[in-house]
């Protein structure tokens, strides 16, 4: 049943960022900031979390924080810092479909990243680590489908082509630019999930990490845009869409997007965690059909269906690695009890 909920969590989880990058885009197309969308979101997360952290640790100590302990979260602080920057550019720079179809080498490169960390063990021989190493690829190649094959519609768009779609995805001159940051953002993405997975093994407490995290990563994005924006009228909110993606931003993204990882990452694992991203590309398909009018192609049919094929070799590969474990674990706990009760027989015989 845990990990049924924690798909769960993740699969919601992906519809709060793909919902996050098409706001994000139109605001960029109102003229927002994205250094000083990167303060005020954050600040207001930081608002909520402290209050909810203190609430919910008055009864529950947290372990202590060592002084390595707050280095590594400093290290977080920068590359959470660093995958706000890039992506958020990005997505101005180009669009939420290029932003998305770069998140699925989120997988790749986090499983590469585990690898060398060795949080995640490379055994060919084993029917589990073929089925995730398939399971990563085949996930890539489906999402690259999407992303490179359109392919005939299946079901023609509501809307015209002038309408809110439009504004959302269109093209902007500096797409390569906007590929290479979005690409830059993914590669960093994947660092903060093994540094965070690092993190929480030796500090077991995902909402006062996130808290802290989130208090460093104000005062950091801070000063980065003091420096990076010389407009003073960035800084004056206004009530169009720039207040929306902030508000969203820092209650479902920063706030409940953050935690909910960060609890997934320490009970699953950080591979676990990035094989959700490909489904990113087939919920903005999705997603722009529904609400966008967008037309339905035959390529975006074809690539969701491997990309639920390699999420579902990688989740079978994850259980059974699980329940190897938890055969060992039953294992060791039996021979250990079994092996006690000689030894103190032994020591109640006369000599």
């Amino acid at each position: 049943m845990l990990g049924l909920g924690i798909t769960a969590v993740m699969i919601a989880v992906q519809f709060l960022e793909t919902g996050l990058n098409t706001i994000v885009k139109a605001a960029n197309t109102n003229g927002m900031s994205n250094f000083v969308y990167i303060v005020y979101s954050n600040a207001l997360a930081f608002c909520v979390l402290l209050p909810s952290t203190y609430i919910y640790h008055r009864k529950k100590p947290t372990p202590p924080i060592t002084t390595s302990i707050i280095l590594r979260i400093l290290l977080l602080t920068v590359l959470s810092c660093s995958v706000q920057i890039l992506m958020y550019s990005g997505i101005g720079y180009s669009s939420p479909t290029l932003s998305s179809a770069m998140m699925d080498l989120l997988p790749a490169f986090t499983f590469i990243l585990a690898i060398i960390s060795r949080m995640e063990n490379l055994n060919p021989k084993l029917q589990s680590c073929q089925a995730k190493v398939l399971g990563t690829v085949i996930s890539i190649v489906g999402a690259l489908t999407i992303t490179l094959y359109k392919g005939m519609p299946i079901i023609s768009g509501r809307l015209p082509k002038n309408t809110l779609g439009g504004l959302f995805l269109s093209e902007k001159s500096n797409w390569l630019l906007g590929g290479f940051l979005c690409a830059a953002g993914t590669f960093s993405l994947s660092l903060l999930l093994i540094v965070q997975a690092w993190i929480l093994k030796d500090y077991p407490a995902e909402l006062m990490l996130t808290t802290i995290c989130c208090g460093f990563v104000v005062i950091l994005s801070t000063i980065i845009a003091l420096i990076a924006e010389h407009n003073p009228t960035a800084w004056v909110l206004r009530p169009n869409m720039e207040l929306v993606a902030i508000f969203y931003s820092a209650i479902f993204v920063v706030t409940v997007r953050s935690v909910a990882t960060a609890w997934a990452c320490r009970k699953k694992g950080p591979l676990y965690v990035s094989m959700f991203n490909p489904l990113g590309m087939v919920i903005a398909i999705g997603m722009g059909f529904i609400f966008l009018g967008d037309a339905l192609y035959l390529g975006s049919m074809i690539g969701a269906a491997i990309v639920a094929f390699g999420f579902y070799a990688v989740l079978w590969g994850q259980t059974q690695e699980e329940e190897i474990v938890d055969e060992k674990n039953r294992t060791y706990a039996s021979v250990s009890s079994s092996s006690s009760t000689p030894l103190l027989q032994d020591k109640s015989t006369p000599v």
